[in-house]
Protein backbone atom coordinates (compact mmCIF):
# COMPACT_ATOMS: atom_id res chain seq x y z
CA UNK A 1 0.00 0.00 0.00
CA UNK A 2 1.12 3.45 -0.46
CA UNK A 3 1.13 5.89 2.24
CA UNK A 4 -0.33 8.60 0.14
CA UNK A 5 -3.42 6.73 -0.30
CA UNK A 6 -3.85 6.50 3.60
CA UNK A 7 -7.14 7.55 4.96
CA UNK A 8 -7.03 8.66 8.40
CA UNK A 9 -10.74 9.53 8.43
CA UNK A 10 -11.69 6.56 7.23
CA UNK A 11 -14.65 5.45 9.47
CA UNK A 12 -13.53 1.63 9.40
CA UNK A 13 -10.29 2.86 11.42
CA UNK A 14 -12.42 3.37 14.65
CA UNK A 15 -14.36 0.05 13.67
CA UNK A 16 -11.25 -1.82 14.18
CA UNK A 17 -9.81 0.30 17.19
CA UNK A 18 -13.46 -0.62 18.56
CA UNK A 19 -13.65 -3.66 18.08
CA UNK A 20 -9.86 -3.91 19.17
CA UNK A 21 -10.68 -3.05 22.73
CA UNK A 22 -14.53 -4.29 23.01
CA UNK A 23 -14.85 -7.78 23.47
CA UNK A 24 -18.63 -7.04 23.47
CA UNK A 25 -18.76 -5.35 20.36
CA UNK A 26 -16.45 -8.41 18.56
CA UNK A 27 -18.96 -10.92 19.51
CA UNK A 28 -21.48 -8.81 18.23
CA UNK A 29 -19.97 -7.92 14.89
CA UNK A 30 -19.78 -11.71 14.14
CA UNK A 31 -23.58 -11.81 14.87
CA UNK A 32 -24.74 -8.96 13.42
CA UNK A 33 -22.49 -7.58 11.26
CA UNK A 34 -24.81 -4.89 9.56
CA UNK A 35 -26.15 -3.73 12.85
CA UNK A 36 -22.52 -2.76 14.01
CA UNK A 37 -21.84 -1.30 10.67
CA UNK A 38 -25.11 0.76 11.01
CA UNK A 39 -23.54 3.03 13.78
CA UNK A 40 -20.32 4.07 11.73
CA UNK A 41 -20.12 6.70 9.09
CA UNK A 42 -18.97 4.85 6.47
CA UNK A 43 -18.44 5.64 3.01
CA UNK A 44 -21.21 3.32 0.68
CA UNK A 45 -17.63 1.94 -0.89
CA UNK A 46 -16.09 1.30 2.33
CA UNK A 47 -18.61 -0.63 3.98
CA UNK A 48 -19.42 -2.55 0.82
CA UNK A 49 -15.38 -3.53 0.33
CA UNK A 50 -16.26 -4.80 4.10
CA UNK A 51 -19.60 -6.90 3.62
CA UNK A 52 -17.87 -8.17 0.54
CA UNK A 53 -14.02 -8.99 2.12
CA UNK A 54 -12.42 -6.99 -0.68
CA UNK A 55 -9.09 -5.82 1.54
CA UNK A 56 -7.75 -4.38 -2.05
CA UNK A 57 -10.39 -1.93 -2.11
CA UNK A 58 -10.53 -0.65 1.62
CA UNK A 59 -6.57 -0.43 0.55
CA UNK A 60 -6.99 1.66 -2.08
CA UNK A 61 -9.46 3.58 -0.13
CA UNK A 62 -6.63 4.33 2.50
CA UNK A 63 -6.93 1.66 5.27
CA UNK A 64 -3.65 1.43 7.23
CA UNK A 65 -2.18 -1.79 6.46
CA UNK A 66 -2.38 -2.22 10.33
CA UNK A 67 -5.86 -2.31 11.25
CA UNK A 68 -6.89 -4.06 7.87
CA UNK A 69 -4.78 -6.54 9.34
CA UNK A 70 -6.91 -6.73 12.61
CA UNK A 71 -10.11 -6.51 10.38
CA UNK A 72 -9.57 -9.05 8.69
CA UNK A 73 -8.21 -11.49 12.38
CA UNK A 74 -12.32 -10.44 13.80
CA UNK A 75 -13.24 -11.80 10.41
CA UNK A 76 -11.69 -14.90 9.72
CA UNK A 77 -10.95 -15.90 13.72
CA UNK A 78 -8.59 -13.91 16.37
CA UNK A 79 -7.22 -17.17 17.73
CA UNK A 80 -3.54 -18.16 17.96
CA UNK A 81 -2.79 -21.02 15.36
CA UNK A 82 -5.42 -22.04 12.62
CA UNK A 83 -7.81 -18.70 13.29
CA UNK A 84 -4.77 -16.31 12.56
CA UNK A 85 -3.67 -18.37 9.74
CA UNK A 86 -6.51 -18.72 7.82
CA UNK A 87 -7.44 -14.59 8.61
CA UNK A 88 -3.92 -13.93 6.99
CA UNK A 89 -4.34 -16.10 4.18
CA UNK A 90 -8.24 -15.16 3.49
CA UNK A 91 -6.62 -11.32 3.57
CA UNK A 92 -3.49 -12.17 1.25
CA UNK A 93 -6.19 -13.84 -1.33
CA UNK A 94 -8.45 -10.71 -1.08
CA UNK A 95 -5.33 -8.43 -1.80
CA UNK A 96 -4.66 -10.87 -4.92
CA UNK A 97 -8.44 -9.91 -6.01
CA UNK A 98 -9.90 -13.50 -5.34
CA UNK A 99 -12.19 -12.22 -2.85
CA UNK A 100 -14.91 -13.64 -4.17
CA UNK A 101 -13.52 -17.29 -3.71
CA UNK A 102 -12.97 -16.96 0.08
CA UNK A 103 -16.04 -18.20 1.84
CA UNK A 104 -16.49 -16.85 5.59
CA UNK A 105 -15.63 -18.96 8.20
Amino acid sequence: MAWEKFNPNLAAHDLVQDMKWDPKLREEFKRDEAAVLDRYAMMPEERRAIEARDFRTLYDLGMHPYLGGQLSRFIWGNDAGKGAIEASNKLVASLQGHSRDIPDS
